[in-house]
């Protein structure tokens, strides 16, 4: 782990019209990619053939131990999410919002 790494919000505002749609826009930009990772996570999961038939035993798969550690030491999403934004810019748009007249 690299630690901490200060960012400086000029650079995160940029791409933004402000600080907190950045913090919104990185945020929902984490979330998909968390998302993405458990979806790819379970379906690797799926694929390994389990080690034992008895679910009384506590023994560890080597298998799914690999995988999860694999997955542990992907880059976390919130810090992925936030490089994209400094870096590249997300395409984001609001919803259109409906004025209910009277």
């Amino acid at each position: 782990m690299d630690g901490f790494r200060p960012v400086n919000l000029e650079t995160v505002e940029k791409n933004t019209n402000n600080i907190y749609e950045a913090v919104i826009v990185a945020s929902k930009r984490a979330r998909n990619i968390n998302d993405q990772n458990r979806m790819e996570y379970n379906a690797q999961l799926n694929m390994l053939i389990p080690d034992t038939e008895d679910e009384f035993d506590d023994r560890l798969n080597p298998d799914q131990e690999r995988l999860s550690v694999e997955f542990e030491l992907k880059p976390k999403a919130h810090i992925q999410a936030l490089s994209e934004l400094i870096e590249t810019g997300i395409k984001y748009r609001f919803r259109e919002q409906q004025i209910e007249e009277e």
